[in-house]
């Protein structure tokens, strides 16, 4: 059986939330899809995992439905039954966490013009000169990003206005903003635009989609995504893959995301199998949280 995972976003005003909710329910339950549907005023976003036949019957399914039969729907190979632990549709203030509050973004009358990923690589291979920002948290960036990007250094999402003081220097330049599948860069593109960046791009189906055309091509390492697959590849021979994840540790090349085995900690960090062996094959992201784990043992 072939599982497969499903990624897709659409910013739209919507109505009756808990209907929609209640249907999208239904569907993902009668087709045994999980995975997280988030449903708000301003859109939809939604990550969801099953048979590839069931995933394939539940795009027919909401292609339906007039307002959201042009979504870009991202396809990737999952591993299986516990790609998610469950299904989860919930009504949100936000399709993605910025809060903004009063400066939010409308990407529907404010965002960055889009660029496709055959322009994006076109600009690669001809040397243009551009700048690509990468709106993901650090986390993600550490095991795979584009050449030359940079790092936002965001710790989660709602960082985003941080980012404008760190590229302030680029105001006239072309900006080029990217994330896993588009929907982050939606509002993280009209946060330049509306302070002032004249060249503003977003890229179009994001590096999932990028990668899925052009693998191994400008992005270097894996995609960091949030189900059990944690990183995917769109390589068929994994051995050509440019390895830049680092262990948090000891430095040494690693793409194993662990989380800390101090509770009080958990975070999420990577970490070679060699420095796990060393501490009794528990991860500890620091000799500190190694430290409190055994005194609280004793």
């Amino acid at each position: 059986m072939k599982y497969s995972v499903l990624l897709f976003y659409k910013y739209i005003k919507l109505n009756d939330l808990q209907g929609l909710m209640k249907s999208q329910r239904e569907v993902c339950e009668k087709l045994n899809l999980k995975g997280r549907t988030i449903i708000a005023e301003e859109g939809i976003n939604s990550t969801l995992g099953g048979l590839e036949t069931d995933i394939n019957k539940y795009i027919e399914y909401i292609k339906i439905d007039e307002r959201f039969k042009d979504i870009d729907f991202k396809l990737s190979n999952g591993n299986g039954p516990d790609d998610f632990p469950k299904l989860s549709v919930k009504i949100r203030p936000e399709i993605v966490s910025t809060h903004l509050g009063d400066d939010d973004i409308d990407p529907i009358k404010v965002t960055g013009e889009y660029i496709t990923v055959d322009e994006l690589n076109n600009w690669f291979k001809t040397n243009k000169e551009f700048y690509l920002v990468d709106m993901r948290n650090t986390f993600e960036f550490k095991v795979g990003h584009f050449a030359n990007s940079i790092d936002s250094t965001f710790d989660r999402f709602r960082d985003l206005p941080e980012i404008l003081k760190k590229i302030e220097h680029l105001k006239d330049k072309v900006i080029v903003t990217a994330c896993t599948g588009g929907v982050r860069c939606e509002k993280a593109s009209g946060v330049l635009v509306r302070a002032g960046f004249k060249h503003v791009y977003q890229l179009y189906g994001g590096m999932h989609t990028y990668m899925a055309k052009f693998p191994g091509d400008d992005f270097l390492g894996k995609l960091y995504v949030f189900d059990g697959r944690v990183t995917i590849d769109f390589l068929e021979d994994e051995s050509k893959r440019v390895v830049v994840g680092k262990c948090d540790v000891c430095a040494s090349p690693s793409e194993n995301y662990v989380n800390c085995a101090n509770l009080a900690c958990h975070k999420h960090f990577i970490c070679c199998k060699e420095c796990i062996e060393k501490t009794g094959g528990q991860p500890f992201c620091s000799g500190e949280c190694n430290k409190l784990l055994l005194q609280n043992a004793k």
